[in-house]
């Protein structure tokens, strides 16, 4: 984090070789990089990504709130006034998985709320950041996209560089090392302000026998293959509704690429 904060991009490129084996001829993902990651993304994967943003995009959109004004007394007014964090850095982690899930949930609000600038950084190993989270950023409008994760991304994005201006703001998950450099910009007076200190995955679903067992396996599931120190906690009161959730946690299993970080469920 030192290192970063006084030898900006040029010491964490070099801490992005270190750990990833990234040794990068540009950093920010190219207009091209997003249009081909359009082109070669199998359809199924973009109408997948497609519904979740429509479907993200309607749940924030309740969110928004309004600025009003309201005079108390005669010749005294009050008011409220809400406005967008001007820039803000989305870190998408890429280590164990990609998740085009997380660049949506972060995005889309920031798009909704009016932020100016949205900086999004996922680490590369190989110089290619996957199509499907290209895809995702270009769908909801994102351009400023580098391919650099870890402690040396968050650095980057809180403390600047000549060619990289700082953030305001940062939001996203990711492993301890993450954790740790979040936690370190936001005490640090040239650092930035960050959302919360982000733990494993965990979920705990409490269903009744109306509970629909195939969308509660899925749930399970969904945060079950992010790692193995991902917790995933069903309670019910129906005794059939568990068996049923076990038996759709077996079938969806089977279909799931990260079946093996899943199957500690």
């Amino acid at each position: 984090m030192k290192d970063v904060k006084k030898n900006g991009l040029e010491a964490a490129l070099k801490y992005a070789k270190k750990y990833d084996g990234f040794i990068p001829k540009k950093i920010r993902v190219s207009k091209k990089e997003l249009d081909d990651a359009e082109k070669n993304l199998n359809v199924k994967i973009k109408n997948a990504i497609q519904t979740a943003a429509r479907n993200i995009q309607a749940f924030h959109k309740k969110q928004i709130p309004q600025s009003y004004k309201i005079e108390t007394m005669q010749g005294i007014n009050c008011s409220r006034e809400f406005r967008a964090i001007q820039n803000v850095g989305l870190y998408v982690p890429g280590g164990n998985a990609v998740l085009p899930s997380t660049l949506l949930m972060l995005g889309i609000p920031a798009k909704l709320a009016g932020c100016q600038r949205i900086v999004v950084c996922s680490p590369s190993k190989d110089g290619k950041i996957s199509s499907a989270l290209l895809y995702a950023a270009k769908l909801i409008g994102i351009i400023e996209f580098y391919k650099i994760g870890g402690a040396q991304a968050i650095a980057l994005m809180a403390f600047g560089d000549k060619k990289i201006k700082k953030v305001d703001k940062i939001f996203g998950p990711g492993n301890q090392y993450v954790t740790a450099a979040k936690l370190l910009v936001s005490i640090d007076v040239d650092g930035c302000q960050i959302d919360m200190p982000a733990g494993p995955s965990e979920v705990l679903i409490i269903a009744d026998d109306k509970g629909n067992a195939s969308f509660i396996a899925a749930d399970l599931l969904s945060q079950a293959e992010h790692g193995s120190d991902s917790q995933v906690v069903l309670v019910s009161t129906s005794s059939s509704l568990i068996k049923n959730v076990t038996e759709e946690v077996r079938v969806q299993l089977e279909q799931l690429p990260r079946k093996e970080h899943a199957s500690n469920l």
